[in-house]
């Protein structure tokens, strides 16, 4: 397959919803403003193309005679994936803030903070955050068993997103800072901070469908491993990347003592594991044969990436 062509026919299927769904809230036009600065700044929409993937997999496991999806049958999933791509930002625009990691750079641009002010900043990212759940609130299906599918995958957002998820840690990466780079306390960081709603992604696209264990047990694995294959590789280019391809500086980590796996393994041996979890997480599709084509890519895509 042409994987570049998919995923970019994927990012400009998502850039455009997020576009329309900006338009016409009924809301102060300061705070809008900042929030499609950072929302619609780019990037690469890892989540909401791992929350359609993840749909489209069970999908066609379960329409064995089909070897694609048409995009009207994605259109009732698109706001849920735009919904997480809108969480996943309203956490850049605060941990870029001065109290937490203090950038100034976030994808080329200026951090949020530094061009609208701190309190509009901490404003965009609450409402960035609740317009997540008011979009997959608005665009809930009719039928009793979608809705059902729905709500499970909705909740499965919400609790990755939260203190047992991302929030707690972020909390754990703020608390350790300086601190001794303990194993226990690294992958916890890692798998609460950035796998959680990787995983989450993948499984609310299964949930949204139905809840078929193969498939769901399977693109949780995957998640797992992609999720800390994605944090090593960040860790890895903060201290090789540059600006210019990050869009962001570099060496912020090592400057602010926090728990990495550079710092605990070395560079080389960061590397050795990343390549590992990218492996761990292809075998986890093997089941699914060329149905999982795109993820297998996708997979082999983190650890060439350069931003």
């Amino acid at each position: 397959m042409d994987f570049n062509k998919a995923y970019n026919e994927k990012l400009t299927y998502i850039n455009h919803s997020l576009e329309n769904l900006l338009k016409d809230r009924d809301s102060h036009p300061a705070v809008l403003s900042a929030m499609e600065y950072s929302l619609l700044a780019g990037g690469k929409r890892l989540r909401p193309v791992l929350l359609l993937s993840a749909y489209e997999l069970a999908y066609l496991q379960d329409n064995s005679q089909k070897i694609e999806i048409t995009k009207s049958e994605l259109d009732f999933i698109l706001p849920m994936a735009c919904a997480i791509e809108m969480i996943h930002n309203y956490s850049l625009i605060h941990d870029d803030l001065p109290a937490m990691d203090n950038d100034d750079y976030r994808r080329g641009k200026l951090t949020n903070h530094k061009v609208f002010g701190e309190a509009t900043a901490i404003l965009a990212g609450d409402g960035l955050l609740n317009l997540a759940y008011e979009v997959m609130l608005e665009n809930i299906p009719d039928s009793p068993q979608m809705i059902n599918n729905y709500v499970k995958a909705m909740s499965e957002i919400a609790y990755s997103a939260g203190i047992s998820g991302m929030i707690g840690g972020q909390i754990a990466d703020m608390e350790n800072q300086g601190e001794a780079n303990e194993e226990e306390m690294l992958k916890y960081i890692h798998t609460h901070k950035t796998e959680a709603l990787i995983t989450a992604s993948l499984k609310a696209g299964v949930l949204a469908y139905n809840n078929e264990p193969e498939v769901l047990n399977g693109v949780i694995a995957y998640g797992k491993a992609l999720g800390l294959a994605f944090q090593i590789t960040d860790d890895i280019l903060d201290l090789t990347g540059e600006f210019s391809q990050l869009g962001k500086a570099t060496g912020q980590d090592e400057k602010m003592g926090k728990q990495t796996y550079p710092a605990r393994y070395g560079l080389e041996k960061s590397k050795v594991l990343a390549r590992e979890y990218i492996d761990e997480s292809i075998s986890c599709l093997e089941p699914f044969g060329t149905k999982s084509e795109f993820l297998k890519f996708l997979s082999l895509s983190i650890l060439d990436r350069k931003r």
